[in-house]
């Protein structure tokens, strides 16, 4: 009987875990976990800690969208520096910060003080994350890796689905004021036992014996890249701002490339290792990671807004709504597998069109059904969304990955989570703007859900494309060692 850890199929007589193997694989999922909840938690205690802090529109995109901009921000050099220095101490140092800068969230009383140490918190989630996926493709091989890396994905699908629910009860059970504070320090339980786990099981760094190089300039330019990308929707700078960070992007862009290029020709060992620059299905499925994943949190945000603000919902009443999408997600993760044993990568395209509809029909049913059995067909709705992530998100991330080498295990993971961070920032700050904007001019609430998913769906729709385009561009499916083939029809694709 397979297990329903990932979204390839297995044989009867499958690998296990031995005892190592699965303390490792605790560490990473409860790294995962605790880092990647606390974003999907806040987003159920916004209105409360905006009427707290009396935080202003673009206070909140910097707390939200803030966190996303550091965490993109450390991915890279922290996968790179995994990849060379070892990754255990990385990890440990990582969310030893996160965990004490979440006391610092907590205690805030200035909007100010809340965006430093958001920064803060992302950096040391960045750190963290950058570890995990290369941890895992370090300590395991062929079908054993496959179903770790479904197990870190799904884990990051609940965490994600889990959250608003969580803030719900806790706002619900403390009240407004002190309940955004405890949503923060629901983190440090979670991160002290996940501490002394990492410190007794991770493995002892071993940095990497093929080349030690770490390829500084290439770290800043892909550093400097990434806040050129993100910070003009983080803190949008007017047009003429827009046109001087677009043109900033593409010189460094150019630099990274050319840069990249040259370091090779000398003997170096690239940032971006050269597979993944040359690798379409990686370059696709990581585009199509980045618009669900920005979609996604995006239409989320934007929900929890609406339910609260709009339709005057308490934040249990909001978490009520949602909490159907953490169901779902979990039921369809478990069931991934056998949907990718009959179609292969079309389970991510699948997924994405299904993830796209429940946006869609969710921004019509909210500006034209009554406002009595709204919150009913919205819940309704995030059962078709909820099961649509949880059957593409690690379905994908174990297809993405497959092109990695394994020299550039935790780049290439950093660079997946990375695009990710920078779709999550852009997204959120777009649409939590869109509806911002709506409202304030008068808009109403209805209209300015309507609108926002409106573009979540776009977005998504993108999504299904580059889903497409990755499928036919990895040609004929193949499955990691250990692992049945796919099969369609009578055909055994191997």
């Amino acid at each position: 009987m397979s297990t329903a850890t990932g979204p390839i199929p297995e044989r009867a007589g499958r690998q296990r875990f031995d005892a190592a193997g699965r303390r490792v694989l605790l560490v990473c999922v409860a790294g995962g976990f605790t880092t990647l909840i606390d974003q999907s938690v806040l987003n159920t205690s916004l209105p409360a800690l905006r009427q707290t802090l009396h935080a202003q529109p673009a206070h909140l995109q910097w707390i939200v969208a803030g966190y996303s901009l550091a965490f993109g921000l450390a991915l890279i050099p922290g996968g790179r520096l995994g990849d060379v220095k070892g990754r255990k101490w990385f990890f440990v140092t990582g969310l030893a910060l996160f965990t004490a800068v979440s006391l610092v969230s907590a205690t805030a009383t200035a909007p100010e003080v809340l965006i430093a140490a958001r920064l803060l918190q992302g950096v040391g989630a960045g750190l963290v994350n950058s570890q995990m996926i290369g941890t895992l493709q370090d300590v395991f091989d062929g079908q054993l890796r496959a179903r770790a890396l479904g197990m870190y994905a799904v884990t990051g699908s609940l965490a994600f689905a889990l959250g608003p629910p969580v803030g719900g009860l806790v706002l619900a059970a403390a009240g407004p004021e002190l309940g955004w504070r405890l949503t923060f320090l629901l983190n440090l339980p979670f991160g002290l036992a996940t501490l002394l786990l990492a410190v007794r099981h991770l493995p002892a760094p071993r940095p990497a014996t093929r080349h030690a190089d770490l390829d500084l300039l290439g770290l800043l330019l892909v550093g400097a890249l990434t806040l050129a990308l993100m910070l003009p929707f983080v803190q949008p700078p007017g047009w003429a701002g827009w046109l001087a960070f677009g043109a900033g992007a593409l010189a460094l862009l150019g630099a990274l490339v050319g840069w990249q290029r040259r370091y090779a020709r000398t003997g170096g060992h690239p940032l971006i290792h050269p597979a993944l620059s040359r690798s379409a299905p990686y370059a696709l499925g990581t585009a199509t990671a980045m618009a669900q994943f920005g979609s996604s949190l995006a239409a989320s945000l934007v929900l929890t807004m609406f339910l609260q603000d709009g339709l005057g919902l308490s934040p249990m009443g909001a978490a009520l709504v949602s909490l159907p999408s953490a169901l779902a997600m979990a039921a369809a993760s478990a069931l991934a597998w056998r949907v990718v044993q009959r179609l292969g990568r079309r389970t991510v395209t699948l997924g994405m069109t299904g993830s796209a509809l429940a946006m869609l029909l969710s921004g019509a049913v909210a500006h034209w059904a009554p406002a009595a059995v709204l919150p009913w067909l919205l819940a309704l709705l995030q059962l078709l969304s909820g099961a649509s992530v949880g059957l593409m998100g690690s379905t994908n991330q174990a297809y993405v990955l497959r092109h990695a080498p394994a020299e550039a295990a935790g780049v290439s993971g950093a660079i997946l989570q990375m695009a990710q961070r920078i779709a999550a920032a852009v997204a959120v700050s777009a649409l939590s703007g869109v509806y911002l904007r709506e409202t304030a001019g008068g808009g109403g609430h209805r209209s300015a859900y309507l609108a926002a998913s409106l573009v979540c769906a776009a977005v998504a729709g993108l999504a299904v494309l580059a889903s497409v385009f990755a499928g036919r561009a990895a040609g004929p499916e193949r499955t990691p060692e250990g692992t049945a083939p796919v099969r369609r029809g009578r055909t055994a694709v191997r």
